[in-house]
């Protein structure tokens, strides 16, 4: 999995605790428990990521900005959902509530005001974290007696990015679709991306990201469809001029980026389908020469074209290798709409309709 480049964290950290409504702001570098079921069970432990662009606007007040953060404070809301008992559903933010502790409370804390002013003066990405956690001082095996919701948020250069090598690899399952949560950001899921990783460095030391299969692997691998990336959802750009789009499902992430993405390719006329894709047919196509590009999308790098991707069998053999067409138009066009959907968060892109603009002054 890919880190943050040159990423400037801000010198502040939240806490809202579900129970009581309360809000405190920490230092950065403000600790955890080590007595929490969040630590030993991965108990109510999820997060979102959230990019947003920060400026002067024309009053010469701080403002920011973010694009469909509707849909990310949904998904963390699902994903708080799924970590909660029955009883404790009440319990849940309104995304209204997420709203206002983020905007009125977290960001516009006085301890973030340097951060930000040096954010709008430099003009880079910005990417907030919520997490959660349960603070009860506890070792037991239960739902959280103390949920709270921490956030803390960075600036950088860039996430993933280009060139990057990706690898196929079959004999690990990110997540269970019966389990219902591979559509969500959890912990628990991750730690795999980071296991099938190192297991793809081993077969090829170059490899920056892992594309999983669905999980089903007592199908012929042929059958076997793909999911994701590591950390991120697929595109796959063919040479008839076609992008497909994974379908979601219990395994797929509802990606807030890829929609972007499909809004944008479809504005400029390309034809985009939503439907799976079988290992077997990434094989065939790779062998005919017909895929011109797969693509990372997420909120962190956005858009990223893979240099290579390596296809590998169930025996852990290499058996095929997939190199970009370059001189394709649809290469290029991948890059053009990823610069595009930044740009739509500084103000130098039409805000299509399916891309929501959300404003807040602050100070």
């Amino acid at each position: 999995m890919a880190n943050f480049e040159n990423s400037k964290w801000a010198p502040g950290q939240m806490r809202y605790f579900l129970h009581d409504k309360s809000f405190e702001m920490f230092e950065a570098q403000a600790k955890t428990y080590a007595a929490t079921r969040s630590a030993y069970y991965a108990s109510f432990l999820c997060f979102e990521g959230i990019r947003y662009f920060c400026r002067r606007n024309e009053k010469g007040k701080l403002e920011l900005i973010f694009v469909n953060w509707d849909q990310n404070l949904e998904r963390f809301r699902q994903s708080m959902a799924f970590n909660l008992s029955r009883q404790q559903q009440s319990l849940l933010p309104t995304k209204e509530e997420l709203e206002d502790i983020f905007i009125n409370k977290y960001f516009s804390h006085p301890a973030l005001r340097p951060y930000l002013e040096e954010m709008a003066e430099k003009g880079v990405q910005g990417y907030l974290r919520p997490f959660t956690l349960d603070e009860e001082h506890s070792m037991g095996v239960s739902f959280p007696n103390f949920p709270a919701i921490r956030a803390v948020t960075c600036m950088y250069d860039r996430y993933l990015g280009e060139p990057f090598v990706g690898v196929v690899i079959p004999n690990l399952v990110r997540a269970l679709g019966i389990n219902g949560t591979g559509c969500l950001k959890l912990g628990v899921n991750y730690l795999m991306s980071i296991r099938a990783l190192d297991e793809a460095k081993g077969l090829v030391p170059e490899a920056a990201a892992v594309l999983f299969l669905d999980d089903k692997p007592h199908l012929p691998i042929e059958q076997r469809e793909i999911t994701e990336w590591d950390s991120s959802c697929c595109l796959l750009a063919l040479k008839d001029g076609t992008v497909v789009k994974i379908p979601e499902s219990k395994l797929i992430l509802p990606s807030v980026t890829i929609k972007g993405m499909v809004a944008i390719l479809r504005h400029q006329n390309i034809k985009v389908e939503e439907r799976p894709f079988t290992f077997g047919e990434l094989y065939e196509r790779v062998k005919r020469n017909e895929l011109v590009a797969i693509a990372s999308v997420g909120t962190a790098g956005i858009l990223n074209r893979a240099e290579k991707l390596v296809l590998i069998d169930n025996n852990l053999n290499i058996v095929g290798e997939h190199l970009p067409l370059k001189t394709h138009p649809l290469y290029d066009q991948l890059r053009n709409i990823r610069e595009y959907y930044w740009d739509v968060y500084r103000g130098k892109a039409e805000p299509l309709p399916e891309l929501k603009i959300f404003r807040y002054e602050i100070g």
